[in-house]
């Protein structure tokens, strides 16, 4: 049992290591007139596709890793409802208290952390996040017992 949530507790670690440097290594290399709409903070298209495949990748990373440290069990599917309860968490305080559009106007390259938090994205994008990072913890979950 302590085995188990020990896989839990460092997989979801190692997924959001994962992501957050992934995230701010790719704003660093493709900037803001990528990342965003022009002059605004609404994330681009390819934005949101790019977090998608980053989301996925990371947690079927954290799946596989969860599954080997449990060795066997359910552990990877906790992962994945663990990630869904604390990813519809995060969506719902972040559409809650931060408004979808601020009109605010950028101009010019900004920094990762003024991109962090003033980046807004559509409401379907922030809850369908937790649904790919479960999906892609089971398929993480998944390699480990095909090997």
């Amino acid at each position: 049992m302590a085995r188990s949530i020990i896989a839990v507790i460092v997989g979801y670690l190692v997924m959001f290591v994962l992501q957050v440097a992934a995230f701010m290594t790719i704003y660093t290399l493709v900037g803001a007139d990528w990342s965003f709409k022009p002059a605004s903070y609404q994330a681009s298209t390819r934005w949101t596709v790019m977090q998608f495949v980053v989301i996925g990748v990371t947690a079927i990373i954290a799946g596989l890793i969860c599954a080997i440290i449990a060795k066997g069990g359910k552990a990877p599917l906790a992962l994945a409802a663990v990630v869904l309860v604390l990813g519809f968490g995060l969506a719902v305080l972040g559409t809650t208290l931060r408004p979808a559009d601020t009109h605010e106007v950028r101009t010019g390259n900004v920094s990762n952390m003024e991109a962090m938090s003033k980046a807004r994205h559509p409401v379907w994008v922030v809850f369908l996040g937790p649904v790919v990072a479960a999906v892609g913890v089971v398929i993480g979950g998944k390699l480990k017992r095909r090997s």
